[in-house]
């Protein structure tokens, strides 16, 4: 308090300084209440950003994403809305066809799936983690372009769980190998407890049009009346 009487001593210097300036300079009270509010921290208002970490977290721990891989012909969400997990996790449904579908997936992270379609004749982007994924789509078929193994080894790595299993989606997508599968259960059982229908695997259809071609020139050839007795 003797600075700032020494410093504004000189009467030239009292122009600038505004009217009630030292009305309560030293009192007590003023300076408690200055030390008080000196030592409270200021407060954080993280405002918005503070709601939408909040509103995050409680989505991610209150409600499951569940990927319906299928055309639009049946509206899956109408089947799980209302219901919930364990009677705590909200069902909240995602449909989309292969086609719509693209993902990254990582060792630690799960899945991430971009989804780009349309939904009456509005174009939708959306992306999310999957928590199970339920597959009512074929992943190959005889369309051109229409083999969606990467999708699947990229479920696969990221440890999605899904109906039926991706191993068994994955294997499935080669029906001769699902045959082959097959065979190996006739020769355990039986044919009379086991039946298949016969079946015939050409690795390309050159190999179906030679081996035809000569089946046929044998059968032909063992036909005509100087080879038959």
């Amino acid at each position: 308090m003797n600075f700032l009487r020494r410093r504004f001593s000189d009467p030239n210097s009292l122009g600038n300084v505004p009217n009630g300036y030292f009305q309560n300079i030293g009192s007590d009270d003023t300076r408690e209440k200055t030390l008080a509010a000196a030592s409270v921290p200021p407060k954080r208002d993280l405002g918005f950003l503070s709601s939408l970490t909040t509103g995050k977290q409680q989505e991610r721990t209150k409600c499951k994403t569940l990927l319906v891989i299928d055309d639009q012909h049946t509206d899956w969400p109408k089947y799980f809305r209302g219901k919930k997990i364990h009677g705590e996790f909200d069902i909240r449904v995602e449909q989309a066809e292969f086609c719509e579908l693209n993902l990254a997936a990582y060792e630690d992270g799960g899945v991430t799936v971009d989804l780009r379609g349309h939904r009456q004749g509005q174009k939708i982007v959306r992306t999310f983690k999957p928590d199970f994924v339920l597959v009512r789509q074929h992943t190959r078929s005889m369309e051109v372009q229409e083999d969606w193994k990467n999708i699947v080894i990229g479920f696969q790595y990221g440890n999605i769980p899904s109906i039926n299993s991706w191993q068994a989606i994955y294997n499935f997508m080669d029906k001769p190998w699902v045959f082959a599968q097959l065979t190996k259960m006739l020769e355990k059982h039986g044919r009379d407890r086991f039946p298949l229908i016969d079946q015939a695997f050409y690795p390309n259809h050159k190999e179906m049009v030679s081996l035809y071609s000569v089946s046929s020139l044998c059968l032909s050839v063992s036909l005509r009346p100087e080879f038959m007795a």
